[in-house]
Formats: C-alpha cells, structure tokens, sequence
C-alpha cells in the first residue's frame, strides 16, 4: 500500500453484541461510519449474526490475499474476536478490534478502549503488535479455556438467559447455586512441559499468557506476547469451599499456595477419566475428546494495538 493510501478495511459487526443492541444497528453505524471516514479508513461495514462470522472472515481474508483490502475489523465481544481471529492467526493479516461486547477482555488488556471512535483511531494510527493465540485440539482461544466448574456455569448461565432474557451477571448469579449443587470432580493427569502431575480438581482454567489472579488489575494480563500458558487449578474439592473461592476470585482475595496450584508452559496435555469433556473457550463451550491438547501460538495473530 502506498503511504498517502487510505487504509481498506473489511468492517464484520456481530449484530447481537450488547453495544449494537444498546445503541441500535443504525446509530452505531453512522457512529462507525464517521470515525472511520475522520481517521482516513475506507471502511465496508457489515453487520451479521454472529453465526455468519466465521465465513465472512473466510471471505475478507481471501480479498486480502487479492489485494482489494489490507486488513479487517472485527466488531463484538471476545467470543466474536476468537471467530475472526481463529481465521487470520498465522496469516499476518492485521486485524483491528471494536470492543461492543459485554467484558472485552482481550481489547483491554491490549489497551484498546471500549469508545467506538477511539478503538477506530488506534486502526487509524496503524501501530501493530503480534500477539500469541493459545489452541486446544485445533480450536483457537485469545483469552483462556477451562474446564469443571465454569463451562457447566456458562450452560446454566445462557439456559438462563434464554428464556427469561436476563443479563449475563444476572444469570451468571441465578446459575451459581444449581452448579455448584451438582459440581463435577475431576481426577486428572497434566503434562507441562514433560512434567507429570495427578490432579483432583473442580475446575482447570488454562490461560494465554499470564493473569493476574489478585490485587489490583484482577483478571487481566500484563502481557500477550510471553509464549506461554498459565495453568491454574483449584485446590478445593467440595460445593462450599468452591463457593468461597468463587467469591474471592471476585474479590481479588485469592491465596496462591493455599487456593491454587500454577503450571506454566508451552504445551500442556490434560487427561482425565472421562472420554469426552465440556471445554470452555472464551465464553464458548463445546465438547471435546479427551485428552486436551494445549499449546500457545506464539506471536500468531497481528494486531492494531498501542505499544505495550
């Protein structure tokens, strides 16, 4: 591209992302529409269900390859991020990022702000870095993946969700005690690293990258770009101790040598009794054959993002 070009851009919006449904399909896109057009972006917004990300992706990335566009958006939450992303890892396509979901883990703590004309701007600015991607058994993940615990509360959650039309902490909170009543223990075997290690847990929640798990800046990540997985496994075996750590997970209280025990590496094999597990993946849940093949990607995806 020459450098008076005006950078083009394939623009794919989940139409259900909370921000779209807040604000309305017409609104945000004279807003998006704008912002582009200020910070000199030749933008094609499409707004999809989010069913139909993954193909349009497929699309818009050939017509990179074409040369009719340098690089695509992708506008939604983290799950909507993933899709896109699962598409361009490994491809050094530069991918920009809407944050219109509800959490947006992963834009920020990319420092992308969650105010639709400044994420556009950060586009505009065409600063890149190359991030890691983590995978389990072929599925891309950009925050983290777990199993136990959580994928069974992400099941009740949107059970929940459906058919009362609840907000995501609402149903989240209403999910808790029908979960934990029936709270799977599993006895697992983790591979890091060549190191083997027995484990009987609740809950595995594996990260891409490093989080932090108290203080200040709980729940996020410092840095996206170390090449490693952080494994965390609760401790606790019953309902009520799982509850409490639930609560100071929340609360930022957690105790590390007493709460948890943390496996870092570039691989990780997961194998438990069961022959099928349910595995979560960016608030996505599928099932999935044991064993779980983790590995981080490193520097697999690039990304509009300010330095770090």
């Amino acid at each position: 591209m020459l450098p008076d070009a005006r950078l083009r851009v394939a623009a794919l919006l989940n139409a259900s992302a909370g921000t779209i449904e807040r604000q309305g399909a017409g609104t945000l896109r004279d807003v998006l529409a704008s912002a582009f057009e200020k910070h000199g972006i030749a933008a094609a917004l499409e707004f999809l269900p989010g069913s139909e990300l993954g193909s349009a992706a497929e699309r818009a990335r050939q017509q990179v390859v074409d040369g009719k566009l340098d690089a695509i958006v992708v506008g939604g939450g983290d799950g909507s991020v993933r899709t896109v992303a699962s598409v361009l890892a490994g491809s050094n396509i530069p991918l920009g990022i809407l944050p219109l979901g509800t959490l947006n883990h992963f834009a920020r703590d990319l420092g992308i702000s969650v105010v639709a004309e400044r994420a556009v701007a950060i586009i505009g600015a065409g600063e890149q870095r190359a991030v890691d991607v983590g995978e389990v058994n072929d599925v891309i993940f950009v925050n983290n993946s777990s199993i136990g615990f959580y994928p069974y509360l992400v099941l009740e959650r949107e059970r929940r969700r459906r058919r009362k039309r609840l907000s995501k902490w609402i149903a989240m909170i209403l999910a808790m005690p029908r979960v934990l009543r029936n709270l799977p223990l599993f006895r697992l075997t983790i591979l890091v690293e060549g190191t083997v290690e027995p484990c009987r847990s609740p809950c595995v929640f594996v990260g891409n990258n490093e989080y932090r798990i108290s203080g200040p800046g709980l729940g996020a990540r410092e840095r996206l770009d170390r090449g490693e997985l952080c494994l965390y496994v609760a401790r606790t075996q019953g309902r009520l101790s799982m509850f409490w750590l639930a609560c100071r997970c929340i609360l930022g209280l957690v105790r590390q040598q007493r709460d948890l025990r943390i496996f870092k590496g570039a691989t990780a094999d997961i194998s438990a009794r069961r022959s099928r597990l349910l595995v979560a993946f960016d608030g996505e849940v599928a099932t999935m054959q044991s064993p779980l093949h983790y590995k981080i990607r490193r520097g697999a995806l690039r990304v509009f993002a300010p330095p770090n």
